[in-house]
């Protein structure tokens, strides 16, 4: 297994190995342990989300807020997604700054984003399967979000229109978005 951090800190991309062969292919895409080892051993999963999405639908940029707060380890199980990781962590260095990644059911990757950071994902195919463990249970009243199209963003989603649902349409520029998470360094 390979992990690849990103310049957002906690922000990783896990490639899973792969058994392939003229039958198909085996994955093992979780082990309590050897995941533990590489997120902290304090990070523990216990719900598990699936959803299907269509060709050009846009979900997010949504987050929880504590005591809700979820990391979320996703992967896509069939089709392809543009998934993005945004920093809301007030005082951060990378404040506002997100990560792209491609996430299929041919590469296999995963995405691990830490407590802080809004999630959001755009489609590019047809009958997307993404699942996703989340740190922490679904709280509605938790429940924030940032618009995706916020131009101070600058994220790239490489389309004008997609479909994006009502709630999601509603959600507030970074800017205006309250003071949840903040930016901690320890220093040694």
């Amino acid at each position: 297994m390979k992990m690849e951090k990103t310049f957002l800190e906690g922000v990783m991309i896990i490639e899973p190995d792969v058994f392939a062969d003229e039958r198909g292919f085996f994955v093992e895409t979780f082990q309590e342990k050897r995941y533990q080892e590489i997120l902290g051993t304090n990070t523990r999963f216990v719900q598990d989300n699936f959803s299907s999405s269509k060709k050009g639908v846009l979900r997010g940029l949504h987050y929880q807020v504590p005591p809700f707060g979820q990391a979320k380890l996703l992967q896509v199980l069939r089709g392809k997604v543009l998934d993005i990781a945004l920093d809301i962590r007030y005082g951060s260095p990378t404040f506002g700054k997100s990560v792209a990644v491609e996430l299929s059911g041919e590469n296999h990757r995963q995405f691990f984003i830490p407590e802080g950071f809004a999630h959001g994902f755009l489609a590019l195919e047809d009958d997307i399967l993404f699942q996703y463990k989340c740190t922490n249970i679904y709280s509605k009243e938790h429940e924030r979000g940032v618009i995706w199209n916020d131009p101070a963003l600058e994220i790239q989603w490489g389309i004008e229109s997609p479909m994006v649902s009502d709630k999601d349409r509603e959600h507030p520029l970074l800017k205006d978005i309250p003071g949840e998470y903040f930016f901690e360094k320890l220093i040694s």
